[in-house]
């Protein structure tokens, strides 16, 4: 059975360290080359009737590594959430810090829970924005428009308590630099000649991204604690309408399967409808 440790950290990440005992690794190692011989073609033997010794030899190490690593280490993972009562709302980050052969392998897994948000005088502040709309000022009335989503945003922003933990944020910078990465592709550039054309460093790049990330995820935990605070939900006929609105049957269907994920896009888009009419 694996032991772990817990290390809550300042900024909100959380690491286990996971350690996997030598024996249970070598009980789990014969059990994945048994199955992967008997998926091995040796000259002279039907399929998986080699002997076992024989089929061992022609299996890569590192294939019989990784297949331990899934056997073992999610359910280590999965036991030490249930064991602190931990609520994550990301998949971890895995690390290793020890693998050697007939000794424990140890690991540290980096996760969160959600942070606590104080979303401060959020009315207030969205409601100085839109003040200024509402002034009129003759000669002027073309100037006198709603404030935009990006203006009530930086409103709610203003006022936020909060502190977004670094694996989090380092997440979704990572998934948002892939995205720009593939756009750059398309584009037929490389990353050294898309940052030369603006000027930018690699680690500017990441710094950037990394900001945006962590105002985004902000910026979603506190939507979600005003919709909390102001009771607004989505019932399963907003969703099924917005299903049926789908632009063709494969994103139809998506939605179908991902209603859960869909029901807090429209929660969102309905708080900001919310905030926008104050």
């Amino acid at each position: 059975m694996a032991t772990t440790q817990l290390e809550k950290q300042q900024d909100g990440t959380i690491k286990i360290t996971i350690t996997l005992p030598a024996d249970k690794i070598k009980t789990t190692q014969d059990a994945v080359i048994d199955d992967l011989a008997k998926q091995t073609n040796i000259a002279g033997f039907r399929k998986g009737k080699a002997p076992k010794e024989m089929a061992a030899g022609k299996l890569d190490s590192e294939q019989v590594r990784e297949d331990v690593l899934k056997r073992l280490l999610p359910q280590a993972y999965i036991e030490a959430v249930q064991e602190y009562k931990l609520n994550p709302i990301m998949n971890p980050k895995m690390h290793v810090e020890k693998i050697e052969d007939g000794k424990d392998w140890i690991f540290y897994a980096l996760t969160c829970e959600m942070p606590e948000i104080e979303p401060g005088d959020y009315k207030n502040n969205v409601k100085k924005v839109s003040a200024k709309s509402k002034i009129i000022i003759p000669g002027k009335e073309e100037e006198n428009k709603k404030p935009t989503v990006e203006e009530i945003m930086k409103a709610i922003l203003t006022g936020v308590k909060t502190q977004i933990p670094q694996v989090l944020s380092e997440q979704e910078a990572d998934r948002l630099l892939s995205q720009l990465l593939n756009d750059i592709k398309r584009l037929g550039l490389s990353l050294d000649q898309y940052l030369a054309s603006t000027n930018r460093k690699p680690e500017d790049l990441r710094a950037e991204y990394l900001k945006r990330a962590q105002d985004d995820i902000k910026l979603e935990f506190v939507l979600q604690k005003i919709a909390e605070i102001e009771k607004i939900t989505v019932d399963e006929n907003e969703i099924e309408e917005a299903i049926q609105k789908a632009k063709n049957p494969a994103e139809k269907e998506n939605l179908t399967a991902n209603k859960y994920v869909l029901a807090g896009i429209l929660r969102q888009q309905k708080t900001l409808d919310f905030l926008m009419n104050l």
